[in-house]
């Protein structure tokens, strides 16, 4: 059975395919890797960072990963409460209707 593609594959094929490269060899495959810290952290820093930089099209992503992660739901629901104190109220706003979505779609997907 082969591979999957990646995310970066999906979403630029062959569009793209050095960014594909550099998306999967160094920063999923070198910097995600690296034992300074744990996924589980990187997943909480980069949620906090993509919703205060309102990237609501990465955030998607970065949330199912922090879940699969293990960052727990209401670590997110705090985490973006927090953001939207130092970087707006519609960066926490936004990354917490994101997050509602997630997670009832995944509650959803469970009960099928």
């Amino acid at each position: 059975m082969a591979d999957q593609p990646s995310r970066a594959q999906q979403l630029l094929g062959d569009l793209a395919p050095k960014m594909v490269q550099l998306t999967d060899d160094v920063l999923f495959g070198d910097v995600w890797k690296r034992e300074g810290l744990s996924p589980r952290d990187r997943s909480l820093i980069t949620v906090a960072v993509l919703a205060a930089t309102f990237r609501p099209g990465q955030l998607d992503s970065h949330l199912k990963l922090a879940l699969q992660n293990g960052v727990t739901k209401d670590e997110l629901v705090e985490a973006l409460t927090h953001v939207a104190f130092y970087a707006g109220w519609p960066s926490g706003m936004g990354g917490l209707v994101q997050l509602k979505d997630i997670v009832e779609a995944a509650d959803d997907a469970a009960r099928q």
